[in-house]
Protein backbone atom coordinates (compact mmCIF):
# COMPACT_ATOMS: atom_id res chain seq x y z
CA UNK A 1 0.00 0.00 0.00
CA UNK A 2 1.50 3.38 -0.96
CA UNK A 3 1.59 6.24 1.30
CA UNK A 4 0.09 9.59 0.12
CA UNK A 5 3.06 11.51 1.13
CA UNK A 6 4.69 10.27 -2.12
CA UNK A 7 2.21 12.09 -4.42
CA UNK A 8 3.71 15.54 -5.40
CA UNK A 9 2.08 15.78 -8.21
CA UNK A 10 -1.40 17.08 -9.56
CA UNK A 11 -3.57 16.13 -12.36
CA UNK A 12 -7.22 17.44 -12.59
CA UNK A 13 -9.61 16.38 -15.11
CA UNK A 14 -13.15 17.60 -15.99
CA UNK A 15 -14.57 14.95 -18.09
CA UNK A 16 -14.04 10.69 -18.08
CA UNK A 17 -12.35 10.67 -21.60
CA UNK A 18 -9.58 13.04 -20.45
CA UNK A 19 -9.68 10.99 -16.92
CA UNK A 20 -8.60 8.00 -19.16
CA UNK A 21 -6.45 9.36 -21.54
CA UNK A 22 -4.20 10.21 -18.01
CA UNK A 23 -4.60 7.15 -16.44
CA UNK A 24 -3.34 5.31 -19.84
CA UNK A 25 -0.30 7.62 -19.40
CA UNK A 26 0.93 5.66 -15.91
CA UNK A 27 3.91 3.87 -16.90
CA UNK A 28 3.15 2.00 -13.79
CA UNK A 29 -0.08 1.80 -11.72
CA UNK A 30 0.49 2.46 -7.28
CA UNK A 31 -2.91 1.42 -5.13
CA UNK A 32 -4.47 3.71 -3.32
CA UNK A 33 -2.78 5.19 -0.08
CA UNK A 34 -5.17 4.06 3.05
CA UNK A 35 -4.69 7.44 4.95
CA UNK A 36 -6.89 9.58 2.96
CA UNK A 37 -8.81 11.70 4.58
CA UNK A 38 -11.91 10.43 5.05
CA UNK A 39 -13.16 14.30 4.54
CA UNK A 40 -11.91 14.10 1.07
CA UNK A 41 -14.59 13.33 -1.13
CA UNK A 42 -12.69 13.20 -4.33
CA UNK A 43 -12.08 10.22 -6.99
CA UNK A 44 -8.10 9.55 -7.53
CA UNK A 45 -6.42 7.09 -9.41
CA UNK A 46 -2.79 6.80 -8.78
CA UNK A 47 0.09 5.63 -11.30
CA UNK A 48 3.68 6.47 -11.82
CA UNK A 49 4.55 9.11 -14.70
CA UNK A 50 8.35 9.73 -15.68
CA UNK A 51 9.66 8.86 -11.96
CA UNK A 52 6.56 11.03 -10.68
CA UNK A 53 4.03 9.32 -8.22
CA UNK A 54 1.03 10.89 -10.16
CA UNK A 55 -2.31 11.42 -8.29
CA UNK A 56 -5.48 12.13 -10.67
CA UNK A 57 -8.74 13.10 -10.28
CA UNK A 58 -11.90 13.87 -11.81
CA UNK A 59 -14.22 16.17 -11.57
CA UNK A 60 -17.89 15.17 -10.44
CA UNK A 61 -20.35 13.84 -12.49
CA UNK A 62 -22.24 16.34 -14.60
CA UNK A 63 -20.45 19.15 -12.68
CA UNK A 64 -17.79 20.59 -14.50
CA UNK A 65 -16.89 24.66 -14.54
CA UNK A 66 -14.65 27.10 -12.45
CA UNK A 67 -16.53 26.39 -8.82
CA UNK A 68 -16.07 22.44 -9.05
CA UNK A 69 -12.42 22.57 -10.06
CA UNK A 70 -12.05 25.01 -7.01
CA UNK A 71 -13.28 22.25 -4.48
CA UNK A 72 -11.36 19.68 -5.78
CA UNK A 73 -8.26 21.07 -6.09
CA UNK A 74 -8.53 22.18 -3.02
CA UNK A 75 -9.42 18.93 -1.16
CA UNK A 76 -6.55 17.28 -3.54
CA UNK A 77 -4.12 19.72 -1.88
CA UNK A 78 -5.23 19.02 1.98
CA UNK A 79 -4.58 14.82 0.94
CA UNK A 80 -1.68 15.41 -0.63
CA UNK A 81 1.58 17.05 -0.57
CA UNK A 82 1.23 18.54 -4.15
CA UNK A 83 3.88 20.39 -5.44
CA UNK A 84 3.09 20.51 -8.90
CA UNK A 85 -0.44 20.56 -10.60
CA UNK A 86 -1.85 20.20 -14.20
CA UNK A 87 -4.58 20.91 -15.40
CA UNK A 88 -5.14 18.45 -18.35
CA UNK A 89 -8.33 18.00 -21.06
CA UNK A 90 -9.82 19.42 -23.75
CA UNK A 91 -11.19 22.52 -25.00
CA UNK A 92 -12.30 24.81 -28.21
CA UNK A 93 -9.10 25.84 -30.20
CA UNK A 94 -9.57 29.98 -31.25
CA UNK A 95 -7.55 29.81 -35.43
CA UNK A 96 -6.32 33.18 -36.71
CA UNK A 97 -5.53 32.51 -39.70
CA UNK A 98 -4.67 36.86 -40.34
CA UNK A 99 -1.99 36.05 -37.62
CA UNK A 100 -0.56 32.99 -38.85
CA UNK A 101 -2.21 30.74 -35.93
CA UNK A 102 -3.01 27.89 -37.56
CA UNK A 103 -4.46 25.44 -34.80
CA UNK A 104 -6.49 22.60 -36.21
CA UNK A 105 -8.27 19.81 -34.45
CA UNK A 106 -5.97 17.63 -32.09
CA UNK A 107 -3.37 20.08 -31.45
CA UNK A 108 -2.26 20.93 -28.12
CA UNK A 109 -2.24 24.53 -26.50
CA UNK A 110 -0.25 25.32 -23.16
CA UNK A 111 -0.54 27.90 -21.16
CA UNK A 112 1.99 30.31 -21.02
CA UNK A 113 2.50 33.85 -19.64
CA UNK A 114 2.46 36.90 -21.76
CA UNK A 115 3.83 40.27 -20.86
CA UNK A 116 1.00 41.52 -19.07
CA UNK A 117 -0.92 37.80 -18.32
CA UNK A 118 -0.04 35.02 -16.48
CA UNK A 119 -1.08 32.03 -19.10
CA UNK A 120 -4.98 32.14 -18.40
CA UNK A 121 -7.53 34.88 -18.97
CA UNK A 122 -10.89 34.46 -16.42
CA UNK A 123 -13.15 36.81 -19.41
CA UNK A 124 -16.00 35.66 -16.52
CA UNK A 125 -13.85 38.38 -14.71
CA UNK A 126 -14.39 40.76 -17.54
CA UNK A 127 -18.42 42.37 -18.49
CA UNK A 128 -20.09 42.67 -22.13
CA UNK A 129 -20.37 45.92 -22.94
CA UNK A 130 -23.38 47.27 -24.72
CA UNK A 131 -22.27 49.66 -27.54
CA UNK A 132 -24.32 49.84 -30.78
CA UNK A 133 -21.60 50.66 -32.61
CA UNK A 134 -19.53 47.80 -31.52
CA UNK A 135 -21.84 44.37 -29.85
CA UNK A 136 -18.62 42.35 -29.52
CA UNK A 137 -17.07 44.89 -27.21
CA UNK A 138 -15.71 43.20 -24.45
CA UNK A 139 -13.80 44.01 -21.06
CA UNK A 140 -11.49 41.95 -18.80
CA UNK A 141 -11.37 43.39 -15.32
CA UNK A 142 -9.01 40.39 -13.36
CA UNK A 143 -6.64 38.14 -13.95
CA UNK A 144 -4.55 35.11 -12.89
CA UNK A 145 -1.78 34.02 -11.20
CA UNK A 146 1.57 32.83 -14.10
CA UNK A 147 2.83 28.78 -13.08
CA UNK A 148 5.62 27.88 -10.80
CA UNK A 149 8.99 29.05 -12.48
CA UNK A 150 9.96 25.32 -11.84
CA UNK A 151 7.12 24.15 -14.91
CA UNK A 152 8.11 26.68 -16.77
CA UNK A 153 11.94 26.29 -16.80
CA UNK A 154 10.94 21.88 -17.64
CA UNK A 155 8.15 23.81 -20.25
CA UNK A 156 10.89 25.70 -21.63
CA UNK A 157 13.41 23.14 -22.61
CA UNK A 158 10.25 20.65 -23.54
CA UNK A 159 9.99 23.65 -26.35
CA UNK A 160 13.73 23.72 -27.03
CA UNK A 161 13.25 19.94 -27.49
CA UNK A 162 10.56 19.83 -29.75
CA UNK A 163 11.92 23.09 -32.22
CA UNK A 164 15.40 20.17 -32.83
CA UNK A 165 13.77 17.09 -32.82
CA UNK A 166 10.11 17.47 -32.95
CA UNK A 167 7.31 15.91 -30.54
CA UNK A 168 7.01 11.99 -29.35
CA UNK A 169 2.60 12.80 -28.94
CA UNK A 170 1.94 10.25 -31.55
CA UNK A 171 4.54 8.20 -29.94
CA UNK A 172 3.52 8.13 -26.53
CA UNK A 173 -0.08 7.48 -27.87
CA UNK A 174 0.59 4.22 -29.80
CA UNK A 175 2.68 3.05 -26.98
CA UNK A 176 -0.58 3.82 -24.66
CA UNK A 177 -2.94 2.04 -26.66
CA UNK A 178 -0.45 -0.68 -26.79
CA UNK A 179 -0.31 -1.34 -23.29
CA UNK A 180 -3.97 -1.68 -23.15
CA UNK A 181 -5.29 -4.32 -25.18
CA UNK A 182 -7.82 -5.43 -23.38
CA UNK A 183 -9.72 -1.70 -24.16
CA UNK A 184 -13.01 -2.25 -25.53
CA UNK A 185 -13.21 -1.56 -29.22
CA UNK A 186 -15.55 1.31 -29.27
CA UNK A 187 -13.41 3.25 -26.84
CA UNK A 188 -10.38 2.63 -28.59
CA UNK A 189 -11.71 4.14 -31.68
CA UNK A 190 -12.80 7.25 -29.52
CA UNK A 191 -9.04 7.45 -28.77
CA UNK A 192 -7.41 6.75 -32.05
CA UNK A 193 -6.82 10.15 -34.81
CA UNK A 194 -10.50 10.72 -36.77
CA UNK A 195 -9.82 10.96 -40.83
CA UNK A 196 -8.29 14.89 -41.55
CA UNK A 197 -11.82 15.16 -43.95
CA UNK A 198 -13.45 15.90 -40.55
CA UNK A 199 -11.75 18.83 -39.78
CA UNK A 200 -13.12 21.51 -41.11
CA UNK A 201 -13.23 25.15 -40.06
CA UNK A 202 -16.24 26.96 -40.72
CA UNK A 203 -16.17 30.72 -41.68
CA UNK A 204 -17.53 32.95 -38.34
CA UNK A 205 -20.56 34.04 -39.71
CA UNK A 206 -21.76 30.40 -40.69
CA UNK A 207 -24.18 28.88 -37.89
CA UNK A 208 -24.86 25.48 -37.05
CA UNK A 209 -28.54 24.33 -38.38
CA UNK A 210 -30.48 24.05 -34.82
CA UNK A 211 -31.62 20.33 -34.39
CA UNK A 212 -29.06 18.85 -36.75
CA UNK A 213 -26.70 16.34 -35.67
CA UNK A 214 -24.33 16.53 -37.81
CA UNK A 215 -22.82 19.63 -40.07
CA UNK A 216 -24.31 17.81 -43.31
CA UNK A 217 -27.03 20.87 -43.90
CA UNK A 218 -24.14 23.33 -43.06
CA UNK A 219 -22.63 23.46 -46.11
CA UNK A 220 -19.13 22.22 -47.53
CA UNK A 221 -18.80 24.92 -50.04
CA UNK A 222 -15.87 27.44 -50.40
CA UNK A 223 -18.59 30.05 -48.85
CA UNK A 224 -19.02 28.33 -46.07
CA UNK A 225 -15.35 26.84 -45.12
CA UNK A 226 -12.45 28.51 -44.27
CA UNK A 227 -9.33 27.04 -47.10
CA UNK A 228 -6.50 25.64 -45.44
CA UNK A 229 -3.61 23.68 -47.15
CA UNK A 230 -2.65 20.15 -45.67
CA UNK A 231 0.41 20.42 -43.78
CA UNK A 232 3.55 19.35 -44.77
CA UNK A 233 5.12 16.45 -44.03
CA UNK A 234 8.14 18.14 -41.86
CA UNK A 235 5.48 20.14 -39.67
CA UNK A 236 4.55 18.91 -36.51
CA UNK A 237 0.98 17.28 -36.20
CA UNK A 238 -0.47 17.81 -34.04
CA UNK A 239 1.08 21.21 -33.31
CA UNK A 240 2.06 22.96 -29.78
CA UNK A 241 0.75 26.37 -29.71
CA UNK A 242 2.08 28.32 -26.36
CA UNK A 243 0.08 30.98 -25.16
CA UNK A 244 -3.00 32.30 -23.35
CA UNK A 245 -5.95 30.08 -22.54
CA UNK A 246 -9.50 32.05 -21.51
CA UNK A 247 -11.36 30.19 -19.00
CA UNK A 248 -15.36 30.59 -18.03
CA UNK A 249 -18.38 28.63 -16.71
CA UNK A 250 -19.78 28.38 -20.23
CA UNK A 251 -18.95 26.73 -23.58
CA UNK A 252 -17.70 29.40 -25.89
CA UNK A 253 -20.16 28.80 -29.05
CA UNK A 254 -19.52 32.24 -30.63
CA UNK A 255 -17.25 32.28 -33.63
CA UNK A 256 -17.37 36.13 -33.85
CA UNK A 257 -16.54 36.57 -29.96
CA UNK A 258 -13.41 33.49 -30.44
CA UNK A 259 -12.37 35.79 -33.39
CA UNK A 260 -12.39 38.98 -31.73
CA UNK A 261 -10.69 37.44 -28.45
CA UNK A 262 -8.51 35.92 -30.34
CA UNK A 263 -6.70 38.61 -32.21
CA UNK A 264 -7.61 41.16 -29.42
CA UNK A 265 -6.21 39.57 -26.39
CA UNK A 266 -4.45 36.19 -28.25
CA UNK A 267 -6.56 33.87 -26.53
CA UNK A 268 -5.84 30.69 -28.39
CA UNK A 269 -8.49 28.46 -26.90
CA UNK A 270 -11.81 28.76 -24.60
CA UNK A 271 -11.74 26.37 -21.71
CA UNK A 272 -14.05 25.93 -18.56
CA UNK A 273 -12.14 25.04 -15.25
CA UNK A 274 -8.66 26.53 -15.21
CA UNK A 275 -9.98 30.09 -13.87
CA UNK A 276 -11.13 28.16 -10.59
CA UNK A 277 -7.45 26.61 -9.90
CA UNK A 278 -4.71 29.15 -11.04
CA UNK A 279 -5.45 31.86 -8.08
CA UNK A 280 -5.94 28.39 -5.52
CA UNK A 281 -2.99 26.93 -6.64
CA UNK A 282 -0.44 28.20 -9.93
CA UNK A 283 -0.68 25.14 -12.57
CA UNK A 284 -0.14 24.48 -15.71
CA UNK A 285 -2.93 24.05 -18.59
CA UNK A 286 -2.49 21.71 -20.94
CA UNK A 287 -5.74 21.05 -23.71
CA UNK A 288 -6.13 19.63 -26.87
CA UNK A 289 -8.38 21.13 -29.44
CA UNK A 290 -11.60 19.28 -29.83
CA UNK A 291 -13.65 22.11 -31.89
CA UNK A 292 -13.12 25.49 -32.60
CA UNK A 293 -14.67 27.54 -30.46
CA UNK A 294 -18.43 28.00 -32.51
CA UNK A 295 -21.48 26.66 -32.98
CA UNK A 296 -20.25 23.34 -35.34
CA UNK A 297 -19.44 21.19 -32.29
CA UNK A 298 -16.56 18.36 -33.56
CA UNK A 299 -17.78 15.49 -31.09
CA UNK A 300 -15.63 12.32 -32.77
CA UNK A 301 -12.40 14.27 -31.87
CA UNK A 302 -12.90 14.83 -28.38
CA UNK A 303 -11.19 11.23 -27.81
CA UNK A 304 -8.36 12.07 -29.90
CA UNK A 305 -7.91 15.57 -28.34
CA UNK A 306 -7.81 14.16 -24.75
CA UNK A 307 -4.76 11.62 -25.69
CA UNK A 308 -2.62 14.82 -27.08
CA UNK A 309 -3.16 16.69 -24.12
CA UNK A 310 -2.24 13.64 -22.43
CA UNK A 311 0.95 13.00 -23.91
CA UNK A 312 2.26 16.48 -23.79
CA UNK A 313 1.64 15.93 -20.39
CA UNK A 314 4.03 13.12 -19.54
CA UNK A 315 6.38 14.64 -21.85
CA UNK A 316 6.36 17.55 -19.27
CA UNK A 317 6.82 15.71 -16.78
CA UNK A 318 9.90 14.17 -17.84
CA UNK A 319 11.82 17.21 -18.00
CA UNK A 320 10.96 17.83 -14.22
CA UNK A 321 13.26 15.84 -12.49
CA UNK A 322 11.78 13.79 -9.46
CA UNK A 323 14.58 13.95 -7.41
CA UNK A 324 14.44 18.16 -7.33
CA UNK A 325 10.69 17.90 -6.48
CA UNK A 326 12.05 15.54 -3.19
CA UNK A 327 14.32 18.16 -2.52
CA UNK A 328 11.99 21.08 -2.59
CA UNK A 329 9.72 18.88 -0.37
CA UNK A 330 12.54 18.21 2.15
CA UNK A 331 13.71 21.93 2.04
CA UNK A 332 9.97 22.98 2.64
CA UNK A 333 9.91 20.63 5.58
CA UNK A 334 12.96 21.61 7.09
CA UNK A 335 11.81 25.53 6.55
CA UNK A 336 8.61 23.91 8.27
CA UNK A 337 10.11 22.52 11.14
CA UNK A 338 12.24 25.58 11.71
CA UNK A 339 9.21 27.90 11.67
CA UNK A 340 7.39 25.53 14.36
CA UNK A 341 10.65 25.00 16.63
CA UNK A 342 10.69 29.53 16.30
CA UNK A 343 7.00 29.27 17.17
CA UNK A 344 7.38 26.98 19.94
CA UNK A 345 10.14 29.35 21.46
CA UNK A 346 8.19 32.76 20.95
CA UNK A 347 5.49 31.21 22.69
CA UNK A 348 7.45 29.36 25.44
CA UNK A 349 8.43 33.55 25.93
CA UNK A 350 4.85 34.44 26.10
CA UNK A 351 4.15 31.84 29.19
CA UNK A 352 6.75 33.18 31.17
CA UNK A 353 6.12 36.62 30.57
CA UNK A 354 2.92 35.18 31.52
CA UNK A 355 3.78 33.67 34.25
CA UNK A 356 5.60 36.36 35.39
CA UNK A 357 2.89 38.93 34.93
CA UNK A 358 0.80 36.33 36.97
CA UNK A 359 2.92 36.19 39.74
CA UNK A 360 3.37 39.97 40.42
CA UNK A 361 -0.27 40.44 40.52
CA UNK A 362 -0.85 37.37 43.05
CA UNK A 363 2.04 37.81 45.28
CA UNK A 364 2.84 41.98 44.56
CA UNK A 365 6.18 42.69 46.45
CA UNK A 366 7.64 45.85 47.90
CA UNK A 367 8.17 48.17 50.93
CA UNK A 368 4.33 48.78 50.84
CA UNK A 369 3.62 45.51 50.71
CA UNK A 370 2.98 43.64 54.02
CA UNK A 371 0.85 40.47 55.50
CA UNK A 372 0.11 42.10 59.14
CA UNK A 373 -3.25 41.11 59.17
CA UNK A 374 -4.80 37.37 59.20
CA UNK A 375 -6.89 38.76 56.01
CA UNK A 376 -3.94 39.85 53.86
CA UNK A 377 -1.57 36.76 55.18
CA UNK A 378 -4.70 34.40 54.22
CA UNK A 379 -5.17 36.35 51.05
CA UNK A 380 -0.67 35.47 49.93
CA UNK A 381 -1.41 31.95 51.30
CA UNK A 382 -4.31 31.52 48.68
CA UNK A 383 -2.60 33.14 45.98
CA UNK A 384 0.63 31.08 46.52
CA UNK A 385 -1.69 27.57 46.26
CA UNK A 386 -3.02 29.01 43.31
CA UNK A 387 0.52 29.37 41.64
CA UNK A 388 1.39 25.90 42.68
CA UNK A 389 -1.95 24.40 41.50
CA UNK A 390 -2.99 26.78 38.10
CA UNK A 391 -2.95 25.19 34.36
Amino acid sequence: MSNFNQYTVGWICAVDTEFIAAEMMFDRILEEPDDISPKDPNGYKFGQIEGHNVVVSLLPHCQHGISSATATVKDMLRSFPIRHVLMVGIAGGAPNLDDDIDIRLGDVVVSSPGYSNGGVLHYGYGRKVQDEADPLRFETTGFLNQPPMSMLNAMNLLKATHQMKGHLIQEIIQEALGKWPELKQELRRKLERPSIKTDKLYKSHVIHVNGQTTCDNCGYQKSTLVSRPPRDLDDDDPAIHYGLVASSDSLMEDAKMRDRLSKEKGVLCFETEAAGIMNHVPCIVIRGVWYYSDSHKNDIWQGYAAMTAAAYAKELLGQLRPDRVEAQIRLIDRIDEAFSSVNKGVQSIKMDLHQDNTTHWLLPSGPSINHNTVQEQHHHETNQWLLRNGP
